[in-house]
């Protein structure tokens, strides 16, 4: 990486939304799981929403088939990247804002598992017995990407709204646990897990200033919570189905929670990295 890279936007490998990033300083990292490395849960809304718009039309006062949809796909784009469990108990609130009768939000939280794991059964099997090697569910490039900030020597954290047993084994089948300082997901104690949480601790207790800390993710939460904390938000608006390509809808939604910068996936990562450690 000898060459210097153009600074100006339009000839940079990625979609560069703040050109005043402070760079340079980066020595830890936080990536978020599902959709940002992983392609395990690719498809996850589309168990989640339908789901969640039969309970919801079942109540005494829905509105539309339609309307109703749009409620429920707004508040899980806005809840992407926190616990399941927050998800479910919006759904319940949901349900007694319509004159029902809202069961525990665990209750939901196991029938949603239960059907994503139909889902991805197959996946985690063909992952155990080597049928599925890891690059074929991973985003591409992040395996790469994870290679060279342990090169570089960047501290690297994992943070995930799944819950952690299923991140820690899932993380196992693709083989980057080695590549973390440390993993974390949802816990039974939700609200002893947040990914501000995470952020949080790190910067204290290694004493960083915002930009010494990057964070990727495909969700509007991880990328709040990082520019909250004044650190450096990437956003991967992957198209998980095609594993090729942008997905507009989380372009959008991620430069609307405020990402510094947005790629499709890590297959440019070289560049963005040279661009992010250049000295100013």
């Amino acid at each position: 990486m000898n060459q210097k890279i153009n600074k100006t936007s339009q000839n940079l490998p990625f979609e560069l939304i703040n050109p005043s990033i402070p760079r340079g300083r980066i020595k830890f990292s936080i990536f978020d799981f599902d959709g940002t490395i992983s392609l395990i849960r690719e498809g996850w809304q589309q168990i989640m929403i339908p789901m969640m718009v039969e309970i919801l039309m079942q109540t005494p006062r829905h509105e539309s088939r339609e309307e109703v949809s749009q409620v429920v796909k707004t508040f899980v784009a806005n809840t992407t990247g926190k616990q399941t469990i927050y998800q479910m108990i919006h759904l319940s609130e949901e349900i007694a804002k319509r004159g029902g009768q809202p069961k525990d939000p665990l209750v939901y939280k196991e029938h949603y598992h239960n059907l994503l794991m139909e889902r991805i059964e197959n996946r985690i099997k063909g992952l155990s017995d080597g049928k599925i090697k890891p690059g074929e569910m991973v985003v591409p490039g992040s395996l790469q990407a994870l290679e060279l900030l342990r090169r570089d020597g960047i501290k690297c954290f994992l943070a995930s709204g799944t819950d952690e047993k299923y991140v820690f084994h899932e993380a196992e089948l693709l083989g980057i646990t080695d590549y973390f300082e440390g993993i974390h997901g949802a816990l039974d104690d939700y609200e002893n897990f947040s990914k501000r949480m995470v952020i949080q601790k790190i910067i204290r207790e290694n004493h960083l200033s915002g930009p010494e800390l990057i964070a990727f993710g495909d969700g509007f939460v991880e990328i709040e919570d990082i520019k909250a904390a004044g650190g450096i938000a990437i956003g991967l608006a992957t198209n998980e189905s095609e594993r090729s390509g942008i997905d507009h809808w989380k372009q959008n939604r991620l430069i609307a929670s405020g990402a510094d910068i947005i790629m499709p996936d890590f297959t440019e990562f070289a560049s963005l990295w040279q661009y992010l450690m250049e000295k100013e």
